[in-house]
């Protein structure tokens, strides 16, 4: 007969075997498996969420990045750029290459759209490089005050009408080395002049130009000539001319140099730089300037297809500014 330790040493056996089946018994009916089930399910929701961030991942090129993988990242973004601006245009007005090459002296130092609200009083008194070559300094002197440094523009339009009067027959020369001759006008004037006059390429290395392609990486080079080889190099001859424009109005729009509007930049997916400005879109879309941002442009008589595609012209000298539109022009 067994004694009352014996017993309980079975009960004690019996109740650590029936624990199993208790747990068992627990989990169909489905207590602590199902918090289990539910906590597995929840998760992949958490980590969806945390995985979809508003900003746009910034491109790197690779390090070692070979001159072919170069030539087709630079040309796919310039295909970029002709699909955000297919009304890119040069932001002078200007009627002939008279006035085109004037008008650009006169943008040194100054904003187009101030340059634009200018030369018509300037042209309308003096429409021909005769006129201006004989004109009375101090009168060319109080209508380009607008445009600051106005009195070495006065010396440098006056000296270049008389060179266009006494050495090209009053005629702008077509030919770069008779551009760069006249006084005031270097490469970036000549390749505007003869881009947009005469239908010449040239690339126009100005600020903007030089700012947008060493944040690209499409070359390290400071000195705007040599600016001008390296990016040359990476395209046809035919793209030059368009290319300045796609560069330049993306630089005056979205890639400022302050504070660029990355987290509403297009081509964010391709751009090196990408995080250098504002990345949230709400607060960048709040930077775009002219027609992206809802404001006028820079020309008072701009081309039509700028006018179809939603852009708006600049008022004339003195007069009050549209306000931005309401519309959604990003």
């Amino acid at each position: 007969m067994e004694g009352v330790s014996g017993v309980a040493r079975k009960a004690t056996a019996t109740t650590k075997k029936a624990a199993p089946a208790k747990n068992a018994a627990r989990t169909a009916t489905g207590t602590p498996a199902k918090k289990a089930a539910t906590a597995k399910k929840a998760a992949p929701a958490k980590t969806t969420k945390k995985a979809a961030p508003a900003e746009v991942p910034p491109a790197r090129p690779p390090r070692n990045e070979s001159r072919t993988a170069l030539v087709r990242r630079a040309r796919r973004i310039n295909r970029e750029l002709a699909e955000i601006y297919p009304y890119a245009h040069p932001e002078l007005d200007f009627e002939n290459s008279f006035q085109l090459v004037i008008a650009t002296v006169l943008s040194a130092q100054t904003t187009d759209l101030r340059v634009n609200q200018t030369t018509p009083a300037l042209f309308a008194k003096y429409p021909t490089p005769e006129d201006l070559a004989a004109a009375n300094p101090e009168e060319v002197e109080e209508i380009l005050r607008p445009t600051g440094f106005f009195r070495a523009k006065t010396k440098s339009v006056i000296g270049l009408s008389k060179a266009l009067r006494d050495d090209f027959g009053g005629e702008v020369p077509g030919r770069l080395e008779d551009l760069v001759k006249l006084p005031g006008v270097g490469r970036k004037t000549a390749f505007v002049v003869l881009g947009n006059a005469f239908g010449r390429p040239g690339i126009t290395v100005d600020t903007h130009f030089q700012r947008l392609v060493r944040r690209w990486q499409w070359t390290d080079e400071k000195e705007p000539d040599k600016i001008e080889a390296a990016v040359g190099a990476l395209f046809p001859k035919s793209d030059w001319t368009d290319l300045s424009h796609h560069v330049i109005w993306h630089g005056r729009r979205i890639c400022h140099a302050r504070k660029p509007a990355c987290g509403a930049c297009p081509i964010a997916p391709l751009c090196p730089a990408y995080g250098e400005g504002e990345t949230d879109p709400e607060k960048a879309r709040k930077l775009l300037k002219y027609e992206k941002g809802g404001f006028p442009g820079q020309r008072l008589k701009p081309p039509q297809a700028y006018l179809d595609a939603g852009g708006i012209p600049a008022p004339p000298l003195g007069a009050p500014a549209p306000s931005a539109s309401s519309a959604d022009s990003g």
